[in-house]
């Protein structure tokens, strides 16, 4: 369960050879901490040292370290206010990348963006974390790493608005430049529970937000999905390049889900 009883704190206490009096003591204590590592999804609090203050009759902490679980910051926004994460060793956020993940801790979704080659111009929207990393792989394999402008993913059935502007501001990263063709890929496996066509209608407002930049971009949009309501979410992407006029070409699960890294490859270098 999510407490322990006071004589299950005293046993196990008396089991680790603290003395009786001290025991009776620290029953209220280590019952008050273990609530405290449940309520704020702790993975660990450390004290160390740790005393008792004879002359109050009191626990007291001379030192404690404490970890928690960071994918619990969309339940802890008041908790955890005063709390700072440190980012990975050797790499410091963009505003962009600041923003995404600021409606990341909001979210009982996933939502992550990585902007790797701000000049880049082969771009990826992808649903799922594993499906992400395969895109971004293939791009590599493909000889065209130097070209990829983002990590990116989405995934646990994000709500439309969540969509929307986490959609937004990939894409104006994406149709910044405008050199030459740029490719956004679409893309994700078959998803188990995620309504397709719903995650898609707050892309499909980006899109739309953003019309006259992916023309002079001379942008391409290449979607390849699967799962619930995927027909009726592809459909609502072509009917969407049909009336923006903006080239989506759109395919479902009998495509290879990275055969669209070819073809954003060959629209960037040929055209096509």
């Amino acid at each position: 369960g999510d407490e322990f009883r006071p004589e299950e704190i005293h046993s196990l206490l008396l089991s680790a050879d603290v003395p009786q009096a001290d025991a009776s003591l620290l029953e209220k204590f280590v019952g008050g901490v273990y609530q405290a590592y449940v309520e704020n999804d702790c993975t660990l609090i450390e004290m160390n040292p740790f005393t008792i203050d004879r002359t109050q009759n009191t626990p007291s902490i001379l030192d404690v370290r404490v970890e928690v679980d960071g994918y619990a910051h969309f339940r802890q926004n008041k908790n955890w206010s005063h709390v700072v994460f440190p980012e990975s060793w050797g790499r410091v956020k963009d505003e962009d990348e600041r923003y995404i993940s600021s409606l990341d801790e909001k979210s009982g979704a996933s939502l992550k963006l990585s902007v790797l080659n701000p000049k880049g111009h082969l771009w990826t929207m992808v649903a799922g974390g594993g499906a992400s990393v395969i895109y971004s792989d293939t791009v590599v394999d493909l000889g065209y790493g130097n070209e990829l402008g983002n990590y990116a993913e989405y995934s646990g059935n994000p709500k439309e608005q969540e969509t929307y502007l986490f959609a937004k501001t990939l894409l104006s990263l994406a149709v910044a430049n405008q050199d030459k063709r740029t490719a956004l890929l679409v893309g994700g496996g078959v998803a188990n529970f995620t309504d397709v066509a719903a995650t898609f209608t707050g892309i499909i407002q980006a899109i739309k937000d953003v019309k006259g930049k992916l023309e002079a971009a001379k942008a391409k949009i290449f979607v390849r999905r699967g799962g619930p309501n995927y027909k009726t979410g592809l459909r609502l992407m072509e009917e969407l390049g049909e009336e923006i006029e903006i080239p989506i070409r759109v395919y479902g699960p009998e495509t290879s889900m990275t055969k669209i890294v070819e073809l954003g490859i060959q629209w960037i270098e040929t055209g096509v």
